[in-house]
This record gives structure tokens, C-alpha cells and sequence, in this order.
């Protein structure tokens, strides 16, 4: 199975920029759908972006035009660029791939595999 590791979350100021990254053992997401989402403290899961193995691009409306999804398929890695970061941002980022079935880039339950999640932290 595909196992996924999340990095480059941290603590940084309203404004600042992380990149994370989602690396996968074993294969490559040249032909997966990758997503990434979150979860603030008590709120639910809440979608952030995707990549289609077309390299369609999903975004969610509070991220468009500050959040950049990416692939680098001979490094097996998918990355979220973050931009102009608000405290509103603060949330564990978690990333997520497909497997047997079809996904919808916005509905978790049609990923497969998902990773342990990364803590990003905005302060004002």
C-alpha cells in the first residue's frame, strides 16, 4: 500500500509563506489524485486543494489565488505552496491520494491513503 509522509509545517506570522510537501513510498503520483486538507480544533475536515493525474487543479474558494498545488512526479512528492497566511490558516494539513476508485477531488472518503498531517501554526 501507499504510505504518505507530510512536511514543512511550522510556525510563522500572518503574511508568511510555507511550502509543504507530501512524499509517497514506493510508487509515484504520475497517474493519482492528490488532495490536501485540514483540521482546526473543533471544526471538521475542511478541503483545501487537489491535483488530478491530469494536472487539473481544485481549490478551495477561502485558498484560490493564495495556495498552489504542484507535482514532481520523478521525486514521488506533491507540494502546497502557501502564501499570504492568516491566522485563520492554522490547522493540521493532512495529504491524501487515491487508489482503486475514482476521486472527487472535494470528498475525502474517495481517497485511499492518507498521511500522518503537519502542523501549520499562523499567528497575527
Amino acid at each position: 500500500q501507499v504510505q504518505l509522509v507530510e512536511s514543512g509545517g511550522g510556525l510563522v506570522q500572518a503574511g508568511a509563506s510555507l511550502r509543504l510537501s507530501c512524499a509517497a513510498s514506493g510508487r509515484t503520483f504520475n497517474r493519482n489524485a492528490v488532495g490536501w486538507f485540514r483540521q482546526a480544533p473543533g471544526k471538521e475536515r475542511e478541503f483545501v486543494a487537489a491535483i488530478m493525474w491530469s494536472d487539473t487543479a481544485y481549490y478551495a474558494d477561502s485558498m484560490k489565488g493564495r495556495f498552489t498545488i504542484s507535482r514532481d512526479d520523478a521525486q514521488n512528492t506533491v507540494y502546497l505552496q502557501m502564501n499570504s497566511l492568516k491566522p485563520e490558516d492554522t490547522a493540521v494539513y493532512y495529504c491524501a491520494a487515491g487508489g482503486t476508485r475514482m476521486v472527487v477531488p472535494r470528498v475525502p472518503r474517495t481517497y485511499d491513503y492518507w498521511g500522518q498531517g503537519t502542523q501549520v501554526t499562523v499567528s497575527s
